[in-house]
C-alpha cells in the first residue's frame, strides 16, 4: 500500500515538476500506444455530474499494470471509483490490484464524479498507454506540435471534446476479440453464460443472445480491424452524445427526460423525432415510429398482465438508505448513486431495483410542491437503471413517517398522498412499463406492531385507492401502468386478512406488495442469543422453534393463493438478515436463509427484493460496495439470484 502511494505521488510530482513547467523539458520513455483512452460524460445535473475514463485495449497482448492523467478548466473531482486517484487538477487514475490486467479488446472503465464550477468538461485523457499520449522526447514551453502537448490549461471549448477527437490519426488495431456494444457501452462476451448477464474471469460480462437482442447499431462488434478511437469513425454514439451533453448541460434547466424533448443529456429513445432527424441516425439509431415507447428490445411490456409482468422481474435488490434518508441522499452514510453501482448490480443477475424514495423535500411545505431539483435527482437514478435494462419499483417510503392510518389523520393523509403522487406521476408519466409506481411503505401506527384495529386497515386501504386513483388521472402511460399496493404494515396475515385491492380504470395492472423477516430474533436483532436458522441449524438454544422452511413456504402459499391465482402480482419488497461478524459460522445460516426465502418466494410467483441498507459491517445487510460497485459478499449474491436461473 505504501509503495502504490509513493508510486502515484511520484507520478503526480513528475508531471507537476516537468510536464506543465513554463520552462525546460521533461523526457519521457517511447512508448507504444496500446490502448485507447477517452473521458465520457454520464450524468450531469447542473452543479455537478458523473463521467467514466474508458480504456480499451487495442494490442494483441495483456496490459499489466496502468495509469492515466486528465486536468479540467473549472471542474474537480469529489469522488471516484474503480481506480486510486490522487492529484488536485491535474489528477492521475492508477489501477487496483484487481484490474491492473487488460485483456486484448477488454474496456474498463474509471469512475468520477465532479463539481461542475460552471459548465461540465470532458477532457482529454493522456498517458504512457494512450493512442494520444504525449510519448516524445521533449515537451517545449511553445506547444507547437498538437501530437507532443499536454492540455495544462486548455480553454472551455476545447476541453469540452472528447478524448477520442482529439488525434487525427487513422491506426487501427486487428485484436480478433470480439465484445457486446451495449447501448453504447463495451463489455465482454460471455463464454460460459447463455443468457442474460454474466460474471466470467473476475468480470461482468454479457451473453450474446442477450446482447444481438438490442437494436442496430448496438450489438456484437470486433473480431477484425478496429480503428482506434483517434479516428472519428470510430465512435459510439454514447460518447457523442455524452460530448454532445456536456457541452449543453448548463443550458438544460433540468435532467427532466419526457418523450419527445430534445435534450442530448436524455436517452435517444426519449427524443423528439425533429431533433432525430437533425443529428442524424448515428446519434439517434432509431425509426420516427419509434419514438412512442422507451421500450427495451429485451423488455417489451406491452399489454401484459401484472402476473405475467412479474415473471420478467426476476430477483430484486433495493438501493436502501440512499434516496429514503431524511434531509438529502447521503444522510445516513451512503455515498450518491452511480451509473457503475447499478451496472454492478445488473451484472451480478438483479433484474429490478427497488427504489425507496423520500419525496417531502418541498418548495413550498405548505401546498407539498415537490422541489424540481429533487425530482430531477430521482429521475436520474431511475434512468440509470433503465440504462441497464433493469424494471425499477419506485415509491414513497417512510419519508418521516407521515402517513398514520387513523381517521384523524385520513383527510390530511390522502389529500397530501394525492398531491404527490400527481406530481410523481406526471413528471414519469411517458416511462414504459418497466418503471412501476408503489404507493406507500409499511403504513401502520407508529409502536403499534398488534394486530390493525378495523379503524387502521380500513383508512390504511383508502390510501392504497387515493394512490391508483391518483396516478391514473395524470394519463399517458400512467393510464395502464403497473401499479403496486400494500398489506397493512406489509405483513403477510394482516394482507390476506385486511387488504382490499383498489378500483381500478384498468384490469390485471396491480400488485400486492409484503414484506419478510421472520423469524424477527434472526434476522435482525442483532443483540439476540438465535445465530442459526433451518433444518441445517446445530444447535437448539442457538435456534428459533418457528418460522422455519416448512413456515415459510406456507406464508408465501398464502400470497400465491389469494393474489397471484387470482391474476395479482405480488412483490415480496423487503427481506434480508443483518451480517453478524461477530458469531462464528452466522454467515452460513445467513446464506442459507437468504437462499431459501428467495427460493420460496420465486417458485410460488412473487418477485424477491432483497433490502441492502448499505452498510457491510457487523450489523448491516449490503451486499454492494456503494461506492464502487464491487461485490462484499460474493456467495450471498449467488445464493440469491440463483433463484432466477
Amino acid at each position: 500500500m505504501n509503495m502504490s502511494r509513493l508510486k502515484k505521488m511520484a507520478t503526480a510530482v513528475l508531471l507537476s515538476a516537468g510536464l506543465f513547467a513554463s520552462h525546460g523539458s521533461l523526457a519521457l520513455s517511447s512508448i507504444a500506444p496500446i490502448a485507447n483512452c477517452k473521458y465520457v460524460v454520464n450524468n450531469s445535473w447542473g452543479s455537478g455530474a458523473t463521467a467514466s475514463i474508458e480504456i480499451t485495449n487495442i494490442r494483441s497482448t495483456v496490459i499489466n499494470g496502468w495509469s492515466v492523467n486528465w486536468n479540467y478548466v473549472n471542474n474537480r473531482v469529489t469522488g471516484s471509483w474503480n481506480a486510486a486517484v490522487t492529484g488536485s487538477n491535474p489528477y492521475t487514475a492508477t489501477n487496483l490490484s484487481w484490474n491492473a490486467s487488460i485483456q486484448p479488446g477488454q474496456t474498463i472503465s474509471i469512475g468520477v464524479q465532479v463539481n461542475g464550477n460552471g459548465s461540465i468538461e470532458a477532457p482529454i485523457v493522456y498517458g504512457s498507454i494512450c493512442t494520444n499520449s504525449y510519448s516524445t522526447s521533449s515537451v517545449t514551453t511553445s506547444r507547437s506540435s498538437s501530437s507532443s502537448t499536454a492540455p495544462s490549461s486548455r480553454s472551455s471549448s476545447s476541453s469540452l471534446i472528447p478524448s477520442s477527437v482529439s488525434s487525427s490519426s487513422s491506426t487501427s488495431a486487428c485484436t480478433g476479440v470480439q465484445q457486446c456494444n451495449w447501448y453504447g457501452t463495451l463489455y465482454p462476451l460471455c463464454v460460459n453464460t447463455q443468457s442474460g448477464w454474466g460474471y466470467e474471469n473476475n468480470k461482468s460480462c454479457i451473453s450474446r443472445a442477450t446482447c444481438t437482442s438490442q437494436p442496430s447499431p448496438f450489438g456484437v462488434t470486433g473480431g477484425a480491424c478496429v480503428p482506434s478511437s483517434s479516428s472519428i469513425s470510430s465512435l459510439s454514439s454514447s460518447s457523442i452524445r455524452s460530448s454532445i451533453s456536456s457541452s449543453r448541460s448548463s443550458s438544460s434547466s433540468s435532467l427532466s427526460c419526457p418523450q419527445g424533448n430534445s435534450w442530448p443529456d436524455c436517452p435517444y429513445t426519449t427524443w423528439s423525432d425533429a431533433y432525430c432527424a437533425q443529428v442524424g441516425p448515428s446519434l439517434c439509431p432509431r425509426s420516427s415510429s419509434s419514438t412512442s415507447s422507451r421500450s427495451s428490445s429485451s423488455v417489451s411490456s406491452g399489454g401484459i398482465t401484472s402476473v405475467e409482468l412479474t415473471k420478467r422481474m426476476g430477483i430484486g435488490w433495493n438501493v436502501g438508505n440512499s434516496l429514503d434518508a431524511i434531509g438529502g441522499e447521503t444522510n445516513w452514510g451512503n455515498p450518491l448513486i452511480t451509473q457503475q453501482l447499478i451496472n454492478s448490480v445488473k451484472a451480478a443477475g438483479f433484474k429490478t431495483i427497488r427504489l425507496p424514495v423520500a419525496w417531502s423535500k418541498f418548495s413550498d411545505e405548505s401546498n407539498f410542491v415537490i422541489q424540481s431539483a429533487w425530482m430531477d435527482r430521482v429521475e436520474q437514478v431511475v434512468n440509470y437503471a433503465l440504462n441497464a435494462d433493469m424494471y425499477v419499483v419506485m415509491n414513497i417510503h417512510w419519508d418521516n413517517g407521515w402517513m398514520q392510518p387513523t381517521y384523524a389523520q385520513q383527510a390530511y393523509v390522502n389529500n397530501r398522498l394525492k398531491i404527490m403522487w400527481t406530481q410523481i406521476a406526471t413528471r414519469f408519466s411517458n416511462y414504459d412499463d418497466r418503471l412501476l409506481f408503489a404507493g406507500t411503505n409499511e403504513v401502520m401506527v407508529d409502536g403499534d406492531y398488534g394486530t390493525p384495529t378495523a379503524e387502521y386497515y380500513t383508512v390504511q386501504n383508502s390510501f392504497n385507492q387515493t394512490f391508483v386513483t391518483a396516478v391514473r388521472a395524470t394519463g399517458g402511460k400512467n393510464a395502464t401502468r403497473h401499479l403496486v399496493v400494500q398489506g397493512f404494515n406489509t405483513n403477510i396475515d394482516h394482507t390476506v386478512n385486511f387488504a382490499k385491492i383498489p378500483t381500478d380504470i384498468v384490469s390485471n395492472r396491480l400488485m400486492m406488495e409484503v414484506h419478510y423477516y421472520d423469524p424477527y430474533n434472526f434476522t435482525l436483532n442483532t443483540s439476540s442469543n438465535i445465530t442459526q436458522w433451518g433444518s441445517i441449524a446445530t444447535n437448539p438454544s442457538a435456534t428459533e422453534t418457528w418460522a422455519n422452511e416448512s413456515y415459510t413456504d406456507a406464508q408465501f402459499q398464502k400470497m400465491k393463493v389469494n393474489f397471484v391465482d387470482k391474476g395479482i402480482g405480488v412483490i415480496l419488497g423487503e427481506y434480508g438478515v443483518v451480517s453478524r461478524t461477530n458469531v462464528a459460522d452466522h454467515e452460513t445460516y445467513r446464506n442459507y436463509w437468504n437462499e431459501y426465502i428467495t427460493k420460496s418466494a420465486y417458485t410460488r410467483g412473487l418477485v424477491p427484493v432483497y433490502w441492502d441498507n448499505g452498510f457491510g459491517g457487523n450489523g448491516g445487510m449490503a451486499l454492494f460496495d456503494r461506492a464502487s460497485g464491487a461485490q462484499l459478499y460474493p456467495n450471498l449474491i449467488q445464493a440469491i439470484v440463483k433463484a432466477d436461473d
